[in-house]
């Protein structure tokens, strides 16, 4: 969509050319668009030159539905939501859309390092292969199921053994020198074992298709989740996790840095250059589910490419020498880069901006080599010794804790044993809380002097330990999954370092998940609202180097789902920036507009639906409504921590009862408990959330942040566990729980990794196909106005890596959203069609610029 179609337009009155064998008269088409608007906006008429937002009051998930209707119109052009922002009039769009030519789409143009192996793109239209059947999915589930009881069994074996030959020891000393001894074995075993298994199981990957819950389908999902739970994964960011990338097959160069946390799964395919930056929240996996198989192919890297933060790279994707990808961006199967080239977009297009924030650094092999060396010691003389040894230390040393963790018979019996027990798991979980509130403080501002902003250092030195440190330990996700979404969070966050002006209490400042590099570098402006996912990007980083600067979001703006905000953002104050919107790095400063899209441009900044709820904003109204809505948060918090002192309390008793048998039945006993570990979370987290919904449930709402109603959703958002979904991931026990929790799933649905913040509310057809990083979402939230509808997905959909589903939407049959598209509220994709960008719209071919037609 280059170019601006009003410099070319045609002049109403005069025909257009065809569009297919139809002929577009741009008088008819501004009264056809007149007439379905009027319709759906419930009006008598509307006029030519009325603004859809300023003046007919239209909000997007309206237009939506009015782009829809104009769909389904025969002799017109698809029409998009970036078009009705573009042209915001009936007589602006009906010019747009009949200003040039449109023709029936080229052939997609093959890229040189396609194989006959590699589907080049999916054809939404093509039938789906056809299913392997239940007894397949039957065995595939039963194989991994088995394969999770030997590894429990493998664990049990490891732990107790260790922990016998330690608790043998004599003195502290030997003690000490046996954890170590075993901490180094354990940790080599652990760390081995993906890496052999990938080599025996798969050997190298090649570009191919594996058919989704076939033999060939089982090797991928164990070698997937081996490597993905190997404790090298925690090493990200270092030398260390760079060698365990080669180890799996991957062709990295010299001085690479790759500090996304997402593990490549077919390492074989992954070709990385010297010097190249991989930065966080990246994905590059090297396979897709497309149908009902599996996809894999190559990406390539060149030498000194930079691929910064919230991206996905698609198979078949080459970057060449010198080039950038921009944040919040992606590359779709076929696309390349050329050499030195900058992109961004979803899909990415060729831009001017600048991603590379920092300047490089001495930073040479000798000291990536001291810095893994290093890693390896802490690991194995200090990390190991207190994760092993210090628990016998503390048996050995309290007899009243050994009385907890090692009861006798007559104690299990006994109910004051329980009462203990619940008292040492609330001190932990107390004590724990307190601990780290007192200690994060400190690190942030200890780190804050250390780390100076603006100033470049070398990675891998001791600034860089220091920052990393303070990254890892502010970063509490548990914390602010506790205090996000009431009045509190604010408090947590300026106790940590955030600087957030005068605040102006909402109640909601900030979602359950806020992340940042640091706490310090982090400011927000008075009066500002941001939902979930805001990724501060407070630290830039090279292959070689790093720098912390200020990160500041502007007063009276808000911010939706998803968002990375870079350090060097143009926009200032009284901006709504959508969900996934890709945030500019340059150009001019962006204040009192909206921004949506990636790239992003401008649209209106509120509309009259915002102001549906200013009744509630008189002071004495709003002081009111806001002490009641955080005495609802309080009784929220404490709701949080109770299911998860209980769970804490069930845990610490299945392992007490183990410890109590272990002389009876062996090591068999502690793999029984790592056994039926995973089936208890799974229980306990379908009931924990049905007793949530049963005094909130869910269903379609529009009300204000101030209404008792959305308080309850804040509740189902934060008590309920969702981290033990994750461990389904690739199995169909994944679609089995979503049932247990209210999704509406049809047979032989295959979801690999996707998050649905609102379970009962979402609809899946039968043989749909759900990517890693995917989400359906059902509701929205704009300044002090919440909305939520249901959302439903058709048989044989598939939603690409990192696809974002809004309320409201209805996705036809054999439909595909393609990589990191953006469908937004009240869209309907029809049957077999091939959607794709943010926000997406019908796209069934990439121009050679990357574009979608």
């Amino acid at each position: 969509m280059r170019g601006n179609p009003l410099e070319t337009a045609t002049p109403p009155g005069t025909v257009a050319p065809a569009h297919g064998d139809r002929m577009i008269d741009a008088t008819g088409v501004e009264e056809l668009l007149g007439r379905l608007l009027a319709e759906v906006a419930g009006l008598e008429s509307v006029a030519p030159e009325s603004d859809f937002f300023q003046d007919l009051g239209a909000d997007s998930l309206l237009m939506a539905h009015f782009c829809a209707r104009v769909r389904k119109q025969s002799g017109l052009p698809s029409l998009s939501m970036r078009d009705v922002y573009r042209h915001p009039t009936i007589r602006g769009l009906s010019i747009a859309l009949t200003a040039s030519p449109v023709t029936h789409p080229p052939d997609r143009p093959r890229v040189p390092h396609e194989t006959t192996a590699v589907p080049p793109a999916g054809d939404a239209h093509e039938a789906p292969p056809a299913a392997l059947g239940r007894p397949r999915v039957l065995v595939c589930g039963a194989v991994q199921l088995l394969t999770y009881l030997v590894y429990s069994l493998l664990l049990a074996a490891l732990v107790t053994g260790g922990y016998a030959w330690i608790a043998a020891g004599d003195g502290p000393l030997d003690d000490y020198l046996r954890s170590v001894a075993f901490g180094a074995a354990a940790l080599l075993i652990l760390c081995a074992l993906p890496i052999l298994a990938k080599w025996l199981l798969i050997g190298r990957w090649k570009p191919g298709r594996i058919r989704i819950w076939s033999f060939g389908y089982m090797r991928f999902w164990l070698v997937k989740t081996l490597v993905r739970a190997n404790p090298l994964v925690l090493t990200v960011g270092t030398p260390l996790y760079s060698f365990y990338l080669r180890a799996l097959g991957a062709h990295l160069g010299r001085g690479v840095t790759v500090l996304s946390r997402t593990v490549p799964v077919c390492t074989d395919l992954l070709s990385v250059g010297d010097h190249t930056v991989v930065r966080k929240d990246s994905r590059i996996s090297c396979y897709r589910a497309r149908g009902s198989v599996i996809e894999t192919g190559p990406v390539t890297l060149g030498r000194g490419v930079v691929v910064s933060e919230s991206t996905v790279l698609d198979i078949g994707t080459v970057m060449a020498d010198g080039s950038q990808l921009g944040h919040a961006s992606s590359l779709h199967a076929g696309q390349s880069v050329p050499r030195g080239e900058h992109w961004h977009g979803s899909p990415a297009q060729p831009c001017d901006s600048d991603f590379q924030g920092v300047d490089a650094a001495p930073c040479g092999s000798v000291r990536r080599a001291v810095h893994g060396v290093g890693q390896v010691l802490v690991a194995t003389a200090v990390v190991a010794p207190l994760a092993v040894g210090g628990l016998d230390v503390l048996l050995s040393k309290t007899p009243q804790l050994a009385a907890v963790l090692e009861p006798g018979p007559a104690a299990l019996s006994d109910p004051g044993f329980y009462g203990d027990l619940l008292a040492f798991t609330a001190l932990v979980l107390l004590g724990g809380l307190l601990i780290a509130l007192l200690l994060l403080p400190v690190v942030s501002r200890l780190a804050g002097r250390i780390v100076v902003p603006g100033r470049i250092y070398p990675l891998y030195g001791f600034h860089h330990a220091v920052h990393r440190l303070a990254t890892v330990l502010t970063n509490r996700r548990s914390l602010t999954r506790l205090f996000g979404d009431s009045a509190a969070v604010v408090h947590y966050l300026r106790w940590i370092g955030y600087d957030l002006s005068r605040v102006e209490q909402t109640g909601s400042n900030f979602g359950t998940v806020v992340k940042h590099e640091s706490p310090l570098m982090s400011r927000v402006g008075r009066g500002t609202m941001i939902a979930d996912g805001l990724s501060l990007m407070n630290a830039d980083y090279s292959s070689t180097s790093f720098r912390v600067s200020p990160t500041r979001i502007g007063a009276h703006s808000f911010l939706g789902n998803l968002i990375a905000y870079p350090a060097r953002a143009r926009t200032g104050d009284n901006c709504l920036l959508a969900t996934k919107v890709m945030v500019p790095v340059d150009g001019k400063i962006r204040e009192n507009v909206g921004l949506l899209g990636s790239p992003s441009f401008e649209i209106p900044r509120s509309v009259l639906r915002d102001h549906s709820f200013d009744e509630v904003r008189t002071e004495d109204e709003l002081a009111r409504r806001l002490a009641a809505k955080s005495r609802h948060n309080a009784l929220t918090m404490a709701w949080y921590l109770l299911t998860t002192w209980f769970y804490l309390f069930l845990l610490t008793l299945l392992f007490a009862g183990a410890a109590d048998l272990y002389q009876q039945a062996g090591l068999w006993v502690f793999a029984l408990a790592n056994a039926v570990l995973l089936p208890c979370t799974i229980a306990y987290g379908v009931l924990v959330e049905r007793v949530v919904t049963l005094f909130g449930p869910l269903g379609p709402l529009f009300c204000s942040i101030y209404d008792v109603r959305f308080w309850r959703r804040e509740r189902y958002w934060k008590v309920p566990a969702e981290a033990y979904l994750r461990v389904l991931n690739g199995t169909p026990f994944k679609s089995a729980v979503w049932r247990m929790l209210g999704v509406r799933v049809g047979k032989g649905v295959f979801d690999d990794g996707c998050s649905l913040p609102e379970r009962s509310m979402v609809t899946i057809g039968a043989g749909s196909t759900l990517n890693a990083g995917s989400v359906v979402q059902c509701h929205s939230q704009e300044d002090g106005a919440f909305k939520s509808e249901p959302s439903v997905l058709g048989p044989d959909t598939t939603l690409g890596v990192g696809a974002f589903v809004h309320y409201g939407v209805e996705i036809g049959a054999r439909a595909l959203l393609e990589t990191d598209s953006f469908l937004m509220k009240g869209e309907t994709v029809p049957d077999g069609g091939r959607w794709a960008g943010n926000p997406a719209h019908p796209a069934d071919h990439l121009d050679e610029g990357g574009e979608l037609r």
